[in-house]
């Protein structure tokens, strides 16, 4: 097991952690109010739907949870493998993503709840995209996970334990990440509306041409 992070890592969870929580604070100050970057809430949503017998709002709510699966999916079969690894169809992943981020737009700018879908299973691709890199989990489209993580790390640091320093940065830098991409992804929205879904857009095609090019270089 390395005792660093590449650079490349710590800086594309940072990017894909802004990305999701930009995301995110757009589906939650959107009409309806649907977050799509993670399902917690939203399969207690549901649940709760079920209660009060509204079939569309089942449905909707239903929608976001198999679209983000369908995402993830979709990352499965085009990654082969849950460990990152440079290689592999991430600039292929990202396109796809980026054209999910702009169909989603074209549906929430007429107020129609199935851009949610697209906007869900972007995410849920983005969070496939890998799981670990040596033994590092990486999920970057939700922190609760990271959270408990960082908080189980501490609590054996105050046991004595050696702080695993890489892990503890990298968690940091999606949490600081998904923050600031909220922020972001509030003040655009205030300024733009639905079509500040470019921003995140853009930069997914970006990351996507950087590795692209990064990859024929090194070959």
């Amino acid at each position: 097991m390395i005792s660093q992070l590449p650079k490349w890592v710590e800086f594309g969870a940072f990017i894909l952690a802004l990305v999701a929580g930009y995301v995110n604070a757009i589906g939650l100050l959107g009409f309806d109010h649907q977050s799509v970057s993670h399902l917690s809430g939203t399969a207690t949503l549901l649940g709760a739907g079920v209660y009060q017998g509204s079939l569309q709002n089942a449905f909707h709510l239903v929608g976001v949870l198999l679209s983000f699966l369908a995402g993830a999916s979709i990352a499965g079969f085009l990654l082969h493998g849950f460990i990152l690894k440079l290689g592999r169809h991430y600039d292929t992943a990202l396109v796809i993503e980026a054209l999910l981020l702009l169909v989603a737009l074209a549906f929430l700018y007429n107020e129609q709840f199935v851009g949610h879908f697209f906007a869900s299973a972007a995410c849920g691709l983005q969070n496939a995209l890998a799981t670990t890199y040596s033994g590092a989990i990486i999920r970057t489209t939700h922190v609760t996970g990271i959270f408990t993580d960082l908080g189980i790390m501490l609590g054996a640091l105050c046991r004595g334990e050696k702080l695993d320093t890489r892990k503890a940065k990298l968690f940091l830098l999606i949490i600081t990440g998904f923050i600031f991409g909220g922020t972001a992804g509030a003040i655009l929205f205030g300024m733009f509306q639905f079509f500040s879904l470019i921003a995140p857009a853009s930069v997914c095609l970006m990351i996507a041409v950087i590795y692209s090019v990064y990859l024929r270089k090194a070959a």
